[in-house]
């Protein structure tokens, strides 16, 4: 039984939760830790599991085999840091961290202790997603010329509720760096490249009180000349005739709505594939367990999770300065990457 120790008991920790029920037979979770007693004490009470309010205190006195980051934007550092070093494998809600300083300093910890580190991209374990990759490294569509995600829906956040989110320095920036990100992600994911230069448009249409943007378009290329394009919003739901992601080739192309894919080949070859709904979270949870148990690889480490850093970090550059941007390797010291 792999013994886990979640780490912040917001909402998002709903949806882990509810991947640690449907694989009890594998992981659990023994000890939960939030800043707010009242938080702590419910979920304790919910899993029948050890409440502390400091997470540190929790990975000292606990025996657990990982820990489930489910905090704040701007506290995923240190606590991917403090698990690493005290041993503990580590699953991190997105994004990964926010800034380049942080990204070594992770980097770093993840190496020199050896642990397993899982990226929580939940949206890599849709049956959709799945069957795109699986064509796409087939060669189906032939070399990939380009790929379009979107991840847009109408947001009712406003002053009262939304907290943290609101504010640059606890989330990094606004909504490209929060829902954006899933879209990066899957990007990076179908482009199957490291990505190397971005430009971006950043807007806010409609939720003034924030810091940050509330919607975004981006462009990257990545290695080998793929150019990716994302959209995403919490200003809008997106037109009715818009693709979850699509991606064109030298044979074809291929598009996905989220739960079905379909292909059609220059040479007039088609062929579509439908998928029943899966929760992604259970899926993520129980990928996790079998990264653990059998010592595999995850689908996103660290390493994707720096990359689709470095992708925001060079759009939020580029939109300041209204220019295309590199994706810098964040992972070297700043002198070495100004030089």
């Amino acid at each position: 039984m792999i013994r886990i120790g979640l780490i912040g008991g917001g909402g998002i920790a709903d949806a882990h939760i509810r991947g640690y029920r449907a694989h009890s037979d594998s992981i659990t979770v023994v000890a939960v830790a939030d800043a707010f007693e009242e938080t702590a004490q419910r979920r304790g009470a919910e899993l029948d599991a050890t409440p502390y309010t400091d997470y540190r205190e929790m990975i000292v006195g606990e025996q657990l085999d990982a820990v489930d980051i489910c905090l704040p934007h701007h506290l995923h550092a240190d606590a991917i840091v403090a698990a690493a070093e005290a041993g503990l494998n580590v699953l991190c809600e997105k994004p990964l961290c926010l800034t380049a300083e942080e990204a070594r300093r992770v980097n770093a910890a993840v190496a020199e202790s050896g642990i397993t580190l899982m990226c929580a991209h939940n949206q890599l374990f849709l049956p959709a997603v799945a069957k795109a990759k699986e064509l796409l490294e087939a060669g189906t569509i032939g070399t990939v010329y380009e790929v379009r995600t979107t991840d847009s829906f109408y947001n009712d956040f406003d002053p009262a509720n939304m907290g943290w989110r609101a504010h640059a320095s606890t989330s990094g920036g606004g909504e490209l760096i929060d829902t954006g990100y899933h879209p990066s992600y899957l990007l990076l994911h179908l482009a199957g490249a490291r990505p190397i230069e971005a430009t971006a448009m950043l807007s806010t249409h409609r939720l003034k009180f924030m810091e940050g943007e509330d919607s975004a378009q981006v462009l990257i290329r990545f290695e080998g000349g793929v150019v990716g394009q994302l959209v995403t919003s919490w200003a809008y739901e997106p037109a009715t005739s818009t693709e979850r992601f699509s991606v064109v080739g030298e044979l074809g192309s291929l598009t996905s709505d989220g739960t079905t894919v379909s292909y059609r080949l220059r040479d007039g070859r088609e062929e579509s594939f439908s998928f029943e709904p899966v929760d992604t979270f259970v899926a993520e949870i129980g990928a996790f367990a079998q990264c653990l148990a059998t010592g595999s690889r995850p689908p996103h480490t660290e390493d994707e999770g720096i990359q689709v850093l470095g992708m925001l970090l060079a759009a939020y550059e580029s939109a300041r300065g209204k220019t295309i941007a590199p994706v810098l390797d964040v992972l070297q010291p700043a002198a070495a990457v100004l030089s």
